[in-house]
C-alpha cells in the first residue's frame, strides 16, 4: 500500500458547533495507505535509490533522500504507525546491509544508523557515519540503496567509484 497526506481542509459539522467565530480553523494533515495503482518495483533490480552523494553526505554522515524517494521506495513497505513515528520528528533505528561484496555482506546496527525526517519535509535522512567511512565512499561515487522488505532492513551498494584525477 502506498501512502500519502490527506489533508482536512474544512472543518466537520461537529467541529463547527464545538468552535467559536473567534478561532480560526487548524489545517489538520494526516498519513494515510492507499491502494497502489502502479507496481512494485522490479524485484531482479531492487537499487531504485540512485544516488551520488555530496560532500556534505559523507562528511555529516548523513545521506539526504528525498520526499519522493522515501514515499515511492520506503515508506509504501512500512507501516503506517513506524511512517508516522518518523514524520513525527523520531529517529528510527535501522539496519543498512552493505551488500557490496556480496558474498560477505556486512550489518550495520549502533546509535549512528537510523532513519529521520530532515529540518523540512522535503527531505528525510539516513545517519550511515560508519559504513561511509568503512566503504571510504567518497562525493560523487555511484551509490544505490533499497528498502528490503524481507529482511525488514536497507541494502546499500557500491556500484562506482568517482574517478580520481592522478597528475603525474
Amino acid at each position: 500500500m502506498k501512502k500519502t497526506f490527506f489533508f482536512n481542509l474544512f472543518p466537520t459539522k461537529a467541529e463547527e458547533d464545538e468552535g467559536t467565530a473567534n478561532i480560526s480553523f487548524q489545517l489538520g494533515r494526516t498519513l494515510v495507505e492507499i491502494r497502489d495503482l502502479c507496481p512494485p518495483p522490479d524485484p531482479t533490480n531492487p537499487w531504485q535509490i540512485r544516488k551520488q552523494p555530496t560532500i556534505s553526505d559523507v562528511v555529516t554522515g548523513r545521506l539526504i533522500l528525498s520526499h519522493k524517494e522515501t514515499f515511492e521506495h520506503i515508506f509504501r513497505y512500512w507501516s503506517v504507525e513506524m511512517a508516522n513515528y518518523v514524520l513525527s520528528g523520531n529517529k528510527a533505528p535501522v539496519v543498512v546491509w552493505d551488500v557490496t561484496e556480496e558474498n560477505n555482506p556486512l550489518g550495520y546496527r549502533n546509535d549512528n544508523v537510523y532513519f529521520e525526517r530532515g529540518s523540512s519535509e522535503e527531505f528525510y535522512v539516513l545517519g550511515w557515519m560508519e559504513l561511509a567511512r568503512n566503504r571510504i565512499v567518497s562525493p560523487g561515487d555511484d551509490i544505490g540503496l533499497y528498502w528490503d522488505i524481507r529482511s525488514a532492513s536497507f541494502h546499500f551498494k557500491v556500484f562506482q567509484r568517482q574517478a580520481q584525477n592522478v597528475n603525474a
